[in-house]
């Protein structure tokens, strides 16, 4: 099954992984791509590969809040290129929000663990290349995921967009208060002075605000803070600012 096999290994510090796939996976062509420019040569106008692993976050300065695994795939769809992908999970907390949307993907087979070694990865690329999904007894997701995903809630209609929009323009420090974020987002003062009633639901909904105190236009800037990396994500990939 090795012969002829193409697999993509994008990650900031993806030279590691690619040189044991390299070594486990003899007959392979394991191409790595550390940064988003190599990320694009290797994918537009390539041959097709058999299956990506990809960093859901790049941990690295350089990168975390501008590119991440699911530009990968957004990339890969674009070139029509779509491969099966695997996401490799650093464990932390911040990937939740990028973990919520990345499992609802087709394209993606499954998840890996960093911290679980190398032989990981290897089984799942040749998993993954043989066209199945990764089963999640050896792959856990090992992360509480919430219900809704910041992804269901802001693809959910024109309401949901307005929501992202505004979110967006906060996460991205361009607003500090209604009248700077109308002029931000374009979007009229009116619609944005019921900034709560647009991003309470799902702040609330997700149980990220003690209901003991009132939620209020600083509550959603802070949330929006916390949630910077995933809400200027989705912000780049499918409203394209």
């Amino acid at each position: 099954m090795e012969d002829g096999l193409r697999v993509l290994v994008a990650s900031a510090l993806g030279k590691l992984l690619g040189s044991v796939l390299t070594e486990a996976l003899p007959h392979a062509t394991i191409v790595v791509a550390t940064d988003p420019d190599s990320v694009h040569h290797a994918i537009v106008g390539r041959v097709r590969f058999d299956s990506v692993v990809a960093d859901l976050i790049w941990m690295d300065p350089a990168y975390e809040y501008v590119f991440d695994g699911l530009d990968v795939l957004k990339l890969l769809r674009e070139s029509n290129r779509s491969a099966p992908i695997i996401m490799a999970l650093h464990g932390h907390g911040i990937e939740r929000d990028h973990l919520e949307e990345a499992i609802t993907q087709p394209e993606v087979v499954g998840v890996v663990q960093k911290a679980a070694g190398f032989e990981s990865p290897v089984e799942a690329v040749q998993i993954a290349a043989a066209g199945h999904a990764l089963p999640k007894t050896k792959f856990p997701i090992s992360q509480h995921l919430i219900c809704p995903s910041l992804d269901s809630y802001f693809s959910h209609g024109r309401r949901g967009h307005t929501a992202a929009r505004l979110a967006v323009a906060i996460a991205a420090g361009q607003a500090t208060d209604y009248q700077s974020l109308a002029a931000a987002t374009c979007i009229p003062l009116n619609t944005v002075n019921k900034l709560v009633s647009y991003l309470g639901p799902l702040i609330e909904g997700r149980g990220e605000h003690d209901p003991q105190l009132p939620l209020t236009s600083q509550v959603v800037y802070r949330w929006c803070g916390e949630h910077s990396r995933y809400v200027l994500s989705w912000g780049r990939r499918i409203l394209e600012i």
